[in-house]
C-alpha cells in the first residue's frame, strides 16, 4: 500500500476523535497484514472507489464504541442500540470523508460508500488481495484499530 494513503487516514482519525470526542489520540505500532481480518466486537466498514480503491475498517470493543458515542452525543450510552450504532458509523464516515478530502488534494479523487456496522467477535472479514496496514489508535476510552486495505486504482 502506498504510504501516501496512510497519513490522510491517521491524521483525519486523530483530528476527528479529538474534535468530536474531546480525546487525546496516540498512534501505536503500525503493522502489515495480508490474511483475513478477525473482527472486533464493533467494526465500521467503508469502501472507497475512484483513484484510490479498497476498504477501511475501524474496529473496537463495545465499551470503546459506547465511550465514543457518549462523548459525541454528550450523554451516557449503556447499551449498543440503534442510536449508538448510528453514532459510531457516522464517526467512521466523518473520518473517512476527511481523509478522502486530503487524498483529493494530493491528486487522488475517490468516493466512499455509506458505512456498514458489523457486530460480533471473531467474524472473519477478507479484504481479498488487498494487503492491509493496521494502525492502532489509543484513546482515553479505549483502542480503535484502523485497517487500511487501499491501493491506487488499476483503471
Amino acid at each position: 500500500m502506498n504510504v501516501k494513503f496512510l497519513n490522510p487516514f491517521t491524521e483525519a482519525a486523530a483530528k476527528v476523535l479529538e474534535a468530536e470526542c474531546g480525546l487525546i489520540v496516540t498512534k501505536g505500532q503500525l503493522s502489515m497484514q495480508k490474511s483475513s481480518l478477525t473482527a472486533e466486537e464493533v467494526t465500521v466498514l467503508i469502501s472507497l472507489i475512484g483513484q484510490v480503491e479498497g476498504t477501511v475498517l475501524y474496529g473496537m470493543n463495545t465499551k470503546t464504541a459506547l465511550g465514543l458515542v457518549s462523548r459525541v452525543m454528550d450523554q451516557e450510552f449503556l447499551e449498543f442500540d440503534d442510536l449508538a450504532r448510528s453514532g459510531v458509523a457516522e464517526l467512521g464516515n466523518v473520518i473517512t470523508g476527511q481523509a478522502t478530502i486530503k487524498l483529493s488534494q494530493a491528486g487522488y479523487a475517490s468516493q466512499i460508500s455509506p458505512p456498514t456496522i458489523i457486530e460480533g467477535r471473531d467474524i472473519e472479514i477478507s479484504t481479498l488481495d488487498f494487503q492491509r496496514v493496521v494502525v492502532p489508535l489509543n484513546t482515553d476510552v479505549g483502542l480503535v484499530t484502523v485497517h487500511l486495505g487501499l491501493r491506487e486504482s488499476r483503471s
